[in-house]
C-alpha cells in the first residue's frame, strides 16, 4: 500500500523539474514513499548508493541520454547493484533510457545531435534482444534492424510491456499504441504485433522456432 520507490534520473543530468514531477505523481498522487538517487549533482558514498537501491521496493529509471547514464552507472557500480536488486525481486521499470537499460541493447539517440545517427547502446541484459522505445517516432529503426541478427522489441509511446517470472503482457494508455517483435531474416524485416493483455510465456516471444 505504501511502497518505497526510488527514482534514478541520471540520464536527464538529474533535472530537478523531472525529480519534482516524479515526486508529485508517485508520492502525492499514488501514495508511495519516494526517494531519488543523484550521483552527478550530489556527493554520495558507495554505501549510500547501495542503501538507496537495496531498500527500494520499486526502482524507476528516467529518460535522457542512455549512453551517458550507463557510463556513469559503471563508474559507481550501479549496474551491478541494480542486477542484485533484480535478483532479490525488486520491481524495475522506466521509460525511454529507463526502458532501454534493462535489455541487452537499445536503439539510442545518445549521439544523435553529434553524428546525426542513432546508435546501439549496451544495457544490463536482463531482457534479451534490442529495444527501441518511441518506435512511432523512429522511422529508421526498421532499416537499422536489417543489419542486426538479434530480435528486437519496439514499443510505441503510450504502450508498455510487463515482464514477470518468465511471462510478459502488454499494457496501453491509448488503444492505438502498440508493441512489436521485429527481426531481420536475410535482409527482410518481419514485424509482429505484441497484443496479449494476459501473461504469456517469454519463449513465445523470443525463442519461438525460427522455421515456423
Amino acid at each position: 500500500k505504501n511502497p518505497k520507490v526510488l527514482f534514478i534520473p541520471t540520464a536527464s543530468n538529474e533535472s530537478q523539474g523531472y525529480i519534482d514531477t516524479f515526486k508529485n505523481v508517485y508520492e502525492k498522487m499514488l501514495g508511495c514513499a519516494t526517494d531519488s538517487l543523484k550521483i552527478l549533482t550530489e556527493r554520495i558514498s558507495d554505501l549510500g548508493i547501495r542503501d538507496k537501491i537495496f531498500s527500494a521496493d520499486i526502482i524507476y529509471v528516467g529518460g535522457g541520454n542512455t549512453q551517458k547514464m550507463m557510463d556513469e552507472w559503471k563508474k559507481r557500480n550501479i549496474d551491478h547493484y541494480l542486477l542484485q536488486a533484480y535478483d532479490k525481486g525488486t520491481i524495475l521499470c522506466g521509460m525511454s533510457a529507463g526502458s532501454i537499460c534493462w535489455f541487452q541493447y537499445g536503439h539510442s539517440d545518445s549521439f544523435l545531435n553529434i553524428t546525426g545517427e542513432y546508435c546501439l547502446v549496451e544495457g544490463l541484459g536482463i531482457i534479451p534482444g534490442i529495444h527501441c522505445p518511441h518506435y512511432d517516432e523512429r522511422t529508421g529503426f526498421d532499416d537499422f534492424m536489417k543489419i542486426q541478427e538479434m530480435k528486437s522489441i519496439a514499443i510505441e509511446n503510450n504502450c508498455a510491456i510487463v515482464f514477470s517470472n518468465g511471462l510478459y503482457k502488454v499494457m496501453k494508455s491509448i488503444d492505438t499504441a502498440n508493441a512489436f517483435l521485429i527481426q531481420n531474416k536475410n535482409g527482410s524485416i518481419y514485424r509482429q504485433v505484441i497484443d496479449n493483455i494476459e501473461f504469456l510465456g517469454m519463449k513465445t516471444l523470443f525463442y519461438k522456432n525460427e522455421t515456423e
